[in-house]
């Protein structure tokens, strides 16, 4: 089951620290991990656990302490459109409309204007939107929001889609819907994606490798190759089969992560 794609991250020795002298916070320590294209890798851990001081490390907002963080080879010295980044609240620019919004970053490339038009229009298509383009981005539900932030990430076409517990703050039935969307996307686009969640059920849902982190300063404890993912993509998003297998997972990640607490 092992991911023989391109090496895309590839995170050495890395800690991170917050402040200086006595005040200062170990936030992240020891963290070695290879991302390869093509891969979904979740992280699950305690609150705390520095998950998102690693997703914000990748996608060069915060630089290592100490160690290394690379892409395809080369140091990540800052952001970049080859890394989007959908977080949890929706993260639009309020004063543009949807296309606007999702148009930003190939407008910021100079890209031409039929190739802008062509992008927005098939990622809006891709996240249900067709049609919504006009719309202000006030006027839309919390799932709408996050399909639009999704839409703007995509049409960059980045090699990493970074995503801080997206679905955190939506309702479950949208919440669902969302996940379908991201694992149909990530499956015909063979996008990489590092996603943060807490919930356990939407780790096995979505991954091909979960990751599990200690309590701060967070460490990864224990990685899980799995494939439910792709079980809920053959069989057309119906439930996945009440495993064995999967119970005996979600059991092992949660005993991992309440020892942590």
């Amino acid at each position: 089951m092992a991911n023989k794609g391109e090496v895309l991250i590839d995170i050495s020795n890395l800690k991170s620290v917050y402040g200086k002298g006595e005040d200062s916070i170990v936030a992240l320590e020891d963290i070695d991990l290879v991302i390869r294209k093509g891969e979904f890798v979740v992280v699950l851990g305690p609150s705390g656990c520095g998950k998102s001081t690693l997703l914000k490390t990748i996608a060069g907002y915060i630089k290592p302490s100490i160690g290394k963080c690379l892409m395809q080879g080369e140091i990540i010295k800052g952001p970049d459109w080859h890394r989007g980044v959908v977080f949890q609240s929706s993260t639009l620019y309020p004063w543009m409309s949807v296309k606007d919004n999702v148009e930003f970053g190939p407008k910021m490339r100079d890209l031409p204007k039929k190739e802008i038009e062509e992008i927005r229009e098939y990622f809006l298509e891709k996240v249900n939107l067709k049609g919504f383009g006009d719309k202000a981005t006030f006027e839309l539900s919390g799932g709408m929001k996050q399909r639009v932030a999704l839409a703007r990430v995509l049409a960059n076409y980045p090699k990493v889609i970074l995503m801080d517990e997206p679905f955190g703050a939506l309702d479950a039935l949208t919440r669902n819907n969302m996940q379908r969307l991201v694992r149909k996307i990530w499956k015909e686009n063979n996008s990489t994606i590092f996603f943060i969640t807490h919930d356990v059920d939407e780790a096995l849902a979505l991954a091909t490798r979960i990751i599990v982190m200690s309590k701060r300063p967070g460490k990864i404890i224990k990685e899980f190759d799995v494939d439910f993912t792709h079980t809920l993509f053959d069989k057309d998003d119906k439930k996945i089969e009440q495993e064995d297998k999967y119970f005996k997972i979600k059991d092992e990640i949660l005993d991992l992560i309440n020892s942590q607490l």
